[in-house]
């Protein structure tokens, strides 16, 4: 299947749809008709409540492939009317996108960000149905205090990039704060830190 690597992509932040921005796409589709089934039965709200409402800063698209692009070789057909009919990665199982990577970008970290970003992840990682997008996050946030709130832990946000990591890295050696150069250096050698260079290699695993 080497031929349909690496298929069609999108990066856009102009993501429309409000509130419900996320259900655009496979993996959270079914959030549009949980949508209208709490709006048709409002005690569901009380129930449900309203966590699945997303609206990623960037999303990063990835589109199914046609049945022509999939059976390249006519002598040796992959798919037909019998094999592989529910996959998303087929246009001919879904009309929509897949959501490969959903990027938060906070040019500061104050607690709140960082727990807004934290909680966008895990209600990405709950509400879908099928394969996980990546989750990141951008910052400019100078204090590394405030980066480690955010990036130190696992199991929701794959990895936070800093737009001037380096710079940041300089600075704080060169100002000798002893312990934001060690918690910057934990975050590095534990890989929950990168530079935003590192992010499109990151975005294609």
């Amino acid at each position: 299947m080497q031929h349909l690597l690496p298929g069609t992509w999108e990066v856009t932040h102009k993501i429309g749809g409000g509130r419900l921005a996320i259900a655009q796409f496979e993996q959270y589709a079914h959030l549009a008709a949980l949508d209208e089934a709490i709006k048709a039965t409002p005690f569901l709200a009380a129930i449900v409540g309203s966590d699945y409402l997303i609206r990623p800063d960037i999303v990063v698209l990835r589109y199914p492939f046609h049945d022509r692009e999939i059976n390249h070789n006519p002598a040796e057909p992959l798919v037909n009317e019998t094999i592989a009919r529910r996959t998303a990665m087929r246009a001919a199982n879904t009309t929509q996108p897949l959501l490969q990577a959903s990027i938060s970008c906070k040019w500061t970290l104050r607690s709140d960000r960082a727990q807004n970003a934290r909680a966008e992840a895990l209600n990405l990682i709950r509400n879908r149905k099928g394969h996980l997008p990546h989750i990141a996050v951008i910052t400019g946030e100078p204090m590394p205090s405030r980066i480690a709130s955010l990036a130190l832990g696992t199991g929701d946000i794959d990895c936070v990039y800093h737009f001037a990591l380096d710079e940041l890295r300089e600075s704080i050696t060169e100002l000798n704060i002893t312990d934001a150069v060690r918690s910057l250096q934990t975050m590095l050698d534990g890989q929950r830190l990168r530079d935003i260079s590192d992010l499109p290699f990151d975005l294609i695993g």
